[in-house]
């Protein structure tokens, strides 16, 4: 499996809960998480796709600590059969 196959499933699993996984780039700014989750109610969730099995560069993960430390949720998800987890933890929040 590929990191566009996990990525179709956020997207399709998203838009099944009336929500969006948007694309997120920030120019001048690198490492940022490669998906927007915006669910019913405010929820909000910031995504990093990679290949089952493959880790998060050291860049992302500074990324990722900075976003949790402003009280946003960051996932890295790897695998189609987290999706649905990531997305409970997310509208749970």
């Amino acid at each position: 499996m590929r990191e566009k196959e996990v990525e179709a499933a956020l997207v399709k699993a998203a838009k099944k809960r009336n929500g969006v996984a948007l694309k997120f780039v920030s120019p001048g700014l690198s490492g940022v998480p490669d998906r927007l989750v915006l669910l019913p109610d405010g929820k909000i969730g910031f995504i990093e796709l990679k290949s089952p099995g493959k880790k998060m560069r050291l860049l992302q993960e500074k990324r990722k600590s900075q976003l949790e430390r402003l009280g946003f949720l960051v996932f890295c998800l790897d695998s189609k059969e987290e999706v649905e987890v990531m997305l409970d933890a997310i509208q749970a929040a």
